[in-house]
């Protein structure tokens, strides 16, 4: 199949499978006499692979790993567990830190009274300088910037 049949296959676009190409997540597929890519069904499945990796947050360069591991019949579930253990660390990471956005905005959003008045405390909250001496939202900002 072409490029734009696998695009279609796999729900990608044939930007990101050039893109996935050029990095070496997939070979350089065979051409036809037209010049144009030709995708064999283990491209398919590993363009699935990858795409469902990208769907669960994996970065590219773990997917390239993931995919090592794949590839090698020698490989232990313990390589790929340890792997896919950072990145739901990383998740965790990043759903606290969200929490601590969603609970900072939430705090100025409900102090706001959403009335005629010009007093704003969500534009305040905004303006103020970041974690610089603001007990009230010190711990937020710690979570958020890490």
């Amino acid at each position: 199949m072409n490029i734009s049949q696998a695009a279609q296959t796999v729900g990608l676009s044939a930007k990101q499978i050039r893109d996935y190409e050029k990095i070496g997540l997939i070979r350089q597929p065979s051409r036809g006499a037209n010049g144009y890519r030709l995708y064999q069904e283990s491209d398919i499945k590993r363009l699935h692979f990858i795409c469902h990796a990208r769907q669960v947050g994996f970065p590219l360069h773990d997917i390239k790993d993931l995919l090592a591991l794949s590839d090698n019949p020698n490989r232990t579930s313990e390589a790929v567990k340890s792997l896919t253990g950072r990145h739901i660390a990383r998740l965790h990471d990043e759903i606290a830190k969200m929490q601590a956005m969603l609970r900072l905005i939430e705090g100025w959003y409900h102090q706001c009274s959403g009335s005629g008045i010009s007093d704003c405390p969500i534009l305040d909250g905004l303006a103020a300088p970041v974690c610089a001496g603001r007990n009230d939202d010190a711990q937020s900002c710690k979570a958020i910037d890490g």
